[in-house]
């Protein structure tokens, strides 16, 4: 039962913060800097605007995994071995899927422009690259702990 509160409130609360974070931006919040601004994109595509060609089917390819990763997950038990890690994914990446029901595409909003200008990103981004880092890292440990055993 613990497992799935962590799991149900990393889940809900990383979706909640990283809404009201773009609602900002959609409601005119900006600033610019000569390497970094802060200013309202929407990203019709995934990262880097691939696969903006699918249009509004994007959406719907995305709904379909994003459903197929969290049912193996749970299924898996995966979720109950990471469950604020997991939660905080699965937070971040129905945050993105629901800003393409309701806006033109990903709300983004950090632009980095030092050297080129198309890295544009948000804090649901920030998450699944941090969370995937994390989870890498203690499957590492544990592999190491595992092998001196």
């Amino acid at each position: 039962m613990r497992l799935t509160v962590i799991f149900l409130m990393a889940l809900v609360g990383t979706f909640v913060l990283d809404q009201g974070i773009k609602d900002l931006f959609v409601q005119g919040f900006g600033w610019r800097h000569p390497c970094l601004s802060l200013e309202l994109h929407y990203n019709p595509g995934v990262a880097f605007s691939f696969l903006a060609f699918l249009g509004s089917g994007l959406k719907w390819l995305q709904m379909i995994l994003i459903a197929g990763i969290a049912l193996y997950l749970i299924t898996s038990r995966l979720v109950w071995e990471y469950p604020l890690a997991l939660g905080m994914l699965l937070g971040a990446a129905v945050s993105n899927l629901y800003d393409r029901f309701i806006h033109p595409g990903v709300v983004d909003y950090v632009a980095w422009h030092c050297g080129f200008n198309y890295a544009v990103f948000n804090y649901a981004d920030v998450v699944i690259d941090a969370v995937i880092v994390w989870i890498l890292f203690q499957s590492y440990r544990q592999y190491r702990r595992e092998k001196k055993t």
